[in-house]
């Protein structure tokens, strides 16, 4: 493993240990790989995702955008599958990225689609 994520791993379990899901409030955690990104809301009281959202879904993936309005529209597409779901507030889990670029823009597509955190 090399340097720079052996540090998003400290960082993960640093923030991990600090921040958990419940079922009222579940974690929006997200995952970014270098071509695509991937939100779950996860209640970690019972170990079970809630629902997911990701950049591959055909909707999203049919529109020739930036990965940055990807992001945005993943974070939209979460935000609609939780309060179908009946969900207003989350905990927001950024896994160990910095809070900026298509992290932020997750966090934001979600905000402007109704979730609070």
């Amino acid at each position: 493993m090399n340097t720079k994520s052996i540090r998003r791993q400290k960082i993960k379990f640093r923030v991990r240990s600090k921040i958990s899901g419940t079922t009222q409030k579940p974690r929006l955690s997200v995952f970014r790989s270098n071509s695509e990104i991937y939100a779950q809301l996860i209640d970690d009281e019972t170990g079970q995702t809630l629902a997911a959202a990701s950049s591959k879904e055909k909707d999203i993936l049919a529109q020739k955008v930036t990965k940055v309005e990807k992001s945005k529209l993943v974070g939209a597409a979460i935000a609609r599958k939780a309060t179908e779901l009946g969900l207003k507030d989350v905990t927001f889990d950024r896994s160990g990225y910095l809070y900026h670029g298509r992290v932020k823009a997750v966090a934001e597509g979600a905000r402007e689609g109704g979730l609070n955190f």
